[in-house]
């Protein structure tokens, strides 16, 4: 197990040498428009899906943040922390959801405390989806009766089982209006699952055993360039038993003629979400931001935990980022370079040779499995542009 054995005192912030990453290839993808698919990526049922590392090894350093050092010795001094102004906070420079020109502004959307009780602090599996051949929003309950039967039919082995009959499970479709991010988007569909108790049919004992839903904030890269006939939820997002996954997933592809991809999260994204999340405006106690890395080419599994004080963060992301609302790859670069520096400097240990596997902030947090969990109601709609934008990536 790593620790600690040094803290360093406030001081001066040294920035390492910039230096330039090649962007990562993207498969290109297209959408079906016809045909029936196989199930893609979606877990088969009763099959154990990849699993969040336990951490071995932990190397944690609070509140040591304000002392970093480069190899020509440059220094800046650390300002005082302040607060950012949070316009579009996770836009990119000269991206679509950037603060350019041609940026738009999120919809200020209030969600009610059931929709953010349903969402916050949950383990959601996240997947890229195509779009969906004649779905309508009109039909929700209709669906939710074929889905009942088809679960009901997958849980027999293949027994017909009839339509809009009293089963053991129960299935609810609904609509989630207030979960866009412009009107462009379509509103968010819910689908989730509830077991009745054996011994009573009273809705009172229905127990929610799995909750999935469709969502697209500033979707319209994907739905401009489709037509009418299909509708653009371009993530999903699962939680509960990976056989309800399945099952769902399936019935889906078959009636809308999509596809069901994982959505992971690539190294590149996590460090953009931790610099990202740094600088949004939380409550004054808020967590530690952690960064856990995976060490390669060990005979056992070894991960490094590296926490860093919130406010020794934002200080450092204060100096570095130079328009606030807007990032660019170069600042996400300079910020993940002097937290390498500092913790090399502590403890010896290149960073830059391991791989990140999973960013933890006050607003969410992420694992390169693709696992999400959201922490802060009032950035639900703008963490959920950012998958938007990593599902459509993944699709298109």
């Amino acid at each position: 197990m790593i620790r600690p054995t040094t803290s360093s005192s406030p001081g001066k912030v040294f920035s390492p040498p910039k230096r330039s990453r090649a962007a990562e290839s993207k498969k290109a993808r297209s959408f079906p428009t016809s045909g029936r698919h196989k199930y893609g990526d979606l877990p088969r049922r009763g099959a154990d899906g990849k699993r969040v590392q336990t951490v071995l090894g932990g190397a944690r350093c609070c509140r040591s943040l304000l002392v970093m050092e480069s190899v020509d010795g440059a220094a800046r001094t650390l300002p005082s922390v302040g607060r950012l102004s949070w316009g579009l906070p996770f836009g990119r420079g000269n991206g679509r959801c950037g603060l350019s020109p041609g940026g738009r502004l999120l919809l200020q959307r209030n969600l009610d405390s059931e929709t953010t009780a349903l969402l916050l602090r949950k383990r959601w599996a996240l997947y890229s989806v195509t779009p969906l051949y004649k779905f309508s929003s009109a039909h929700l309950k209709a669906y939710a009766k074929l889905l009942s039967a088809y679960i009901a039919a997958e849980k027999q082995k293949g027994l017909a089982v009839q339509v809009g009959v009293e089963l053991d499970i129960k299935v609810a479709i609904s609509s989630l209006p207030d979960l866009k991010g412009s009107d462009q988007d379509e509103a968010a569909i819910l689908v989730q699952l509830s077991l009745r108790s054996q011994a009573s049919q009273k809705k009172s004992e229905e127990k929610l055993v799995w909750s999935g839903w469709f969502c697209s904030v500033c979707g319209d890269d994907l739905s401009k360039n489709v037509s009418a006939d299909f509708t653009c939820l371009p993530v999903f997002l699962a939680n509960g038993a990976e056989s309800y996954t399945s099952i769902v997933g399936s019935w889906f592809q078959e009636i809308f003629d999509c596809c069901f991809h994982r959505l992971a999260i690539s190294p590149l994204n996590l460090s953009w979400m931790a610099a990202m999340w740094t600088g949004c405006k939380v409550e004054e106690n808020a967590p530690a931001m952690e960064l856990v890395f995976s060490v390669p080419n060990l005979p056992q599994s070894l991960d490094i935990s590296y926490a860093i004080h919130p406010e020794d963060a934002k200080a450092l992301w204060n100096t570095v980022q130079k328009t606030p609302g807007e990032i660019t790859q170069e600042e996400v670069d300079v910020f993940m370079d002097c937290l390498y520096s500092h913790f090399h400097r502590h403890f010896k240990i290149h960073l830059s040779a391991t791989k990140l596997v999973k960013v933890s902030a006050a607003v969410a947090s992420a694992h390169c499995d693709g696992i999400i969990k959201f922490l802060q109601s009032q950035y639900i709609i703008e963490v959920l542009m950012l998958l938007t934008e990593l599902a459509i990536s993944q699709i298109q």
